[in-house]
């Protein structure tokens, strides 16, 4: 007798989140985040110049258009949100859902005004939560470096948002004018002895002890200590600086999307 034996399909969505500097964007299997990928976020782009850039990310990972069931999007850039929505829908054949009034998120946000939490803010609680544990402090370091405070309740109480590194990088070049374009290359010793490394040290070194001192207020303020997660395009260049106990995970944006969209499935 011919046994025929069939692989079980796996559900394939692709996720979007739409911040100020740039457009995340990654496909998602099950549970395994198949790549992650950024392109510059730019309101002059038309819905087609997006979408094939969005076909050629999918081309290079090789994931193609019939293997995607779905997709979500969340956005802090509300000019963009249509565009991108309309793109990926172009590309996937799909309806892409859009965090926002609504959609279930499953979280319990005790703010003042819970309306006022950023989708990028609450797609990175949701998966803090879940992935992290509770209580939490989850650091978004991208236009602005935004902390989410959840406690041991699993509520959002609050955070801090400042200037992002890149933000605060480009008003001190472009108010003086001396001071040169850097990378992100570490300096060569924390003293800088020359203008560059100066630079430098004060970027990353600096950052990094401003981020080491907001945890420890919190902690006081709270009077415990907190698990800490940090995502975002700046997180991998500072975060190593710091001296508190910190866990970089560039793909929790996209973890929270992936279960946003299976509780509104």
């Amino acid at each position: 007798m011919l046994q025929i034996r069939m692989e079980e399909s796996k559900h394939m969505i692709l996720a979007i989140d739409i911040g100020n500097t740039n457009v995340v964007i990654g496909c998602i299997q099950e549970n395994e985040i198949l790549f992650v990928e950024r392109l510059y976020t730019d309101v002059k782009k038309s819905e087609l110049e997006y979408a094939i850039s969005m076909k050629q990310v999918l081309e290079i990972y090789g994931v193609k258009r019939e293997e995607i069931q779905g997709g979500i999007i969340s956005s802090v850039v509300p000019p963009m949100t249509g565009t991108i929505q309309r793109a990926a829908a172009k590309v996937t054949g799909k309806n892409m859902l859009v965090v926002g009034p609504g959609v279930k998120t499953g979280l319990d946000i005790r703010i003042d005004n819970p309306a006022q939490l950023g989708p990028g803010l609450v797609v990175g609680a949701v998966a803090g939560i879940e992935e992290y544990g509770c209580p939490l402090v989850i650091i978004d370091m991208g236009t602005a470096t935004a902390f989410t405070v959840v406690n041991e309740k699993r509520q959002v109480i609050g955070g801090m948002i400042l200037p992002g590194v890149g933000v605060s990088l480009d008003a001190l070049i472009n108010r003086t004018s001396q001071l040169p374009k850097i990378s992100f290359d570490p300096p060569k010793k924390f003293i800088g002895s020359n203008t560059v490394d100066c630079m430098k040290s004060g970027v990353l070194y600096g950052n990094a002890c401003c981020i080491d001192g907001m945890i420890g207020r919190i902690w006081e303020e709270l009077g415990m200590e907190l698990k800490v997660v940090a995502t975002g395009g700046m997180a991998k260049h500072i975060i190593p600086y710091c001296r508190e106990k910190i866990q970089v995970d560039d793909a929790l944006l996209l973890k929270g999307l992936k279960l946003i969209y299976k509780r509104n499935a």
